[in-house]
């Protein structure tokens, strides 16, 4: 049962008003604070911080919850949001994931305790599906869709990046193209989607796997189906992490790029650019991924019955010698 400040105030023997000014540091005696304080502490109360915070625009606080830190883009878009919320004098509370629903649990928790102004949150697909709203804090969305309607989101058109991949390859003159995709979030399905609808269109047959979105998962997963009679000419990567997996997998079945294996991916990052022959890749937005998270969270504290709203963003295609043909 939850304690409000009726229970203080009732406990404290004083009016609800006189409470508010206690905690709030107004004008009451010593003595009266000092009643009211004990009161809190009787009662077990847990004042709302972040509407104190946003009435008397001093220190704020908002949660950045990402899913795989280890991750440059998600490294890259919490810079992004950090830099925006020091512009905007509020604190930032990171926490990471690791794709894991039980985290994302916890992690959604600690903020209901700290009484976080509002959340940034880079769910798995499970937990955007059964995210709930009307909470006690606003969440905006980033790079992973949710319910339409329910929450404020910044994503990447992920379709059409993937299908922009398809159709470069088909420009080269592959044919046999595989997609290797992460398991757990609303992107990768999206990036699969793209792929597959392009590949359709250009009379091609899918042909797609799918497994943890990390270097070593997606390292396994392409090594076993590289080395399988009739394996992919060209393969594309759902994001930076498993791209760099599936590398590693070409090397160790001394596959040369592009000679034995085109490879394209997500995530300009710079090792991308500096391993040769360059890897073909979907550059991301990321700082405006953050900033324009942070832009709707601002928006929905100073209007939170305003209608839900999804950005969604271009990726810049990066062409390079892995995906060159002859």
């Amino acid at each position: 049962m939850s304690v409000g400040i009726r229970d203080v105030a009732r406990a404290a023997g004083v009016s609800t008003a006189t409470v508010s000014r206690a905690l709030g540091r107004g004008p009451v005696s010593d003595a009266l604070r000092e009643q009211v304080e004990a009161a809190v502490r009787a009662t077990g109360y847990r004042p709302n911080l972040s509407a104190r915070r946003l009435r008397s625009q001093t220190t704020r606080t908002i949660g950045l919850i990402v899913a795989d830190i280890r991750n440059p883009f998600f490294t890259a878009v919490s810079r992004a949001v950090e830099d925006a919320a020091y512009q905007a004098g509020l604190r930032v509370i990171l926490c990471n994931t690791d794709e894991d629903a039980e985290r994302e649990a916890m992690y959604l928790r600690l903020m209901e305790e700290e009484r976080v102004t509002g959340v940034i949150f880079a769910p798995t697909r499970a937990t955007a599906q059964a995210m709930k709203t009307g909470g006690d804090f606003p969440v905006v969305l980033i790079d992973r869709s949710g319910p339409p309607g329910a929450h404020d989101s910044v994503v990447l058109d992920n379709i059409a990046a993937s299908a922009a991949l398809v159709d470069h390859l088909v420009a080269q003159g592959y044919g046999r193209i595989g997609g290797l995709f992460g398991s757990t979030s609303s992107t990768a399905q999206e990036r699969r989607a793209g792929y597959e609808a392009a590949m359709a269109r250009h009379g091609l047959a899918p042909v797609a796997q799918a497994c943890l979105p990390n270097a070593a998962a997606a390292e396994e997963a392409a090594a076993r189906w590289l080395a399988e009679v009739g394996r992919p000419e060209a393969l594309i990567v759902s994001n930076g992490l498993m791209l760099m997996g599936a590398v590693r997998a070409a090397r160790r079945l001394a596959l040369p790029i592009p000679g034995a294996l085109a490879l394209a991916g997500f995530d300009n990052e710079p090792w991308t650019e500096l391993l040769d022959p360059g890897l073909t890749v979907i550059e991301q937005p990321v700082a405006e991924i953050g900033a324009q998270a942070m832009s709707l969270l601002f928006d929905r504290l100073k209007n939170p019955d305003q209608p839900v709203r999804k950005v969604v963003l271009s990726g810049r295609p990066v062409l390079r010698g892995s995906t060159r043909r002859g």
